[in-house]
């Protein structure tokens, strides 16, 4: 009930007050009245996947188009391709192919890219509901940006790509880096694939690279 209706209230009982009056003693909301973004990407976490990409140059300045499916669960990765020639098409076949038709997640979040627009009647026969972020609101889908930030960060800024197939076994190094090893703060410093933890003893600690020696991960073994 707002601050009119109160205020016509008050009038038939006699009570002669002015409407600004009521307004400002009136209680505040102190959380908004639907459901917050926040709120529903803790709700559905279980049930959504999230899809990002971006552009890797090769030696040659040709861009490579990465895709990339995240799970929201545990950051796992769903899929990922490369492409030279990124089309609407091509993407409604990469999830297509990530996903059996009896287990599609509930809602796929992306942004609106127009590689993204052609996913309407596949999602749609698939059984999932497309969730499209504002414009220019990346912090809408947070965990795909980071993991596109990540690996831009942790990977693509430190080497260079050849061809379609060199971009496509750098992601898989750096995908197979992140999801086996790469501990994260969201996770309880554990990696989405959850890694044992090592009691301390007499065993030597070793090295063991990743991604072809730009990170390692370090394990306890028998001296």
């Amino acid at each position: 009930m707002g601050a009119p209706r109160i205020h016509g209230e008050l009038l038939k009982l006699g009570i002669d007050v002015c409407q600004a009056t009521v307004a400002k003693y009136m209680g505040r909301r102190r959380q908004p009245p639907a459901q917050t973004w926040r709120t529903f990407l803790s709700n559905h976490v279980g049930q959504i996947v999230a899809a990002d990409s971006f552009v890797v140059p090769t030696v040659t300045f040709r861009l490579m188009f990465v895709l990339v499916l995240l799970g929201h669960d545990r950051r796992r990765i769903r899929h990922v391709a490369v492409t030279a020639h990124p089309t609407a098409a091509w993407t409604a076949q990469q999830l297509r192919e990530a996903f059996p038709w009896d287990g599609a997640p509930r809602y796929l979040l992306h942004d609106r890219d127009h590689a993204f627009d052609a996913l309407g009647a596949t999602v749609k026969a698939m059984g999932i509901e497309d969730v499209v972020t504002a414009p220019h609101a990346p912090w809408q889908n947070p965990f795909v940006e980071r993991f596109v930030g990540s690996a831009r960060r942790e990977c693509f800024d430190h080497v260079i790509a050849f061809n379609e197939a060199s971009v496509q076994k750098l992601m898989t190094r750096y995908g197979s880096y992140y999801e086996r090893a790469r501990t994260h703060l969201a996770l309880d410093k554990d990696a989405p694939i959850p890694r044992p933890i090592m009691p301390p003893g007499e065993d030597d600690i070793v090295a063991i690279p990743e991604v072809g020696g730009l990170h390692h991960r370090y394990e306890r073994r028998a001296a």
